[in-house]
């Protein structure tokens, strides 16, 4: 999504990125199976959350505590490979992409079961 979302540079996510992230992780932990992909506004656009997360991928950036607490709460069978002080953004971008496209296939699943 050029444009939409901004570039990192040399590895480093500009701040409006880091929020995206943790609005993308809020919106992740509220998202009820059955229903689309969340989307969060972003430079008043909306933008799907496995969009931000796949952004995210090679950001160096250090993730803070708090974020950290809320991935290994979302991803608990894998909270053994984060480490706080060293873990990076782009650490947990993978595996909460990884997350957000199975919760999609599972909603979409969930929602033409239904339908039939």
């Amino acid at each position: 999504m050029p444009g939409l979302l901004h570039p990192l540079h040399d590895g480093h996510a500009p701040i409006i990125l880091h929020s995206a992230f943790q609005d993308a992780i809020d919106a992740l932990e509220d998202w009820e199976l059955g229903n689309d992909e969340p989307q969060i506004e972003v430079n008043d656009r909306q933008v799907l959350i496995s969009a931000v997360f796949r952004r995210l991928w090679t950001c160096t950036d250090i993730l803070p505590a708090r974020t950290l607490a809320v991935v290994e709460d979302l991803l608990p069978l894998r909270s053994a490979e984060f480490r706080a002080g060293t873990s990076t953004y782009a650490d947990a971008a993978h595996s909460l992409w990884e997350l957000s496209l199975q919760k999609r296939a599972a909603s979409y699943e969930m929602q033409h079961h239904n339908a039939s």
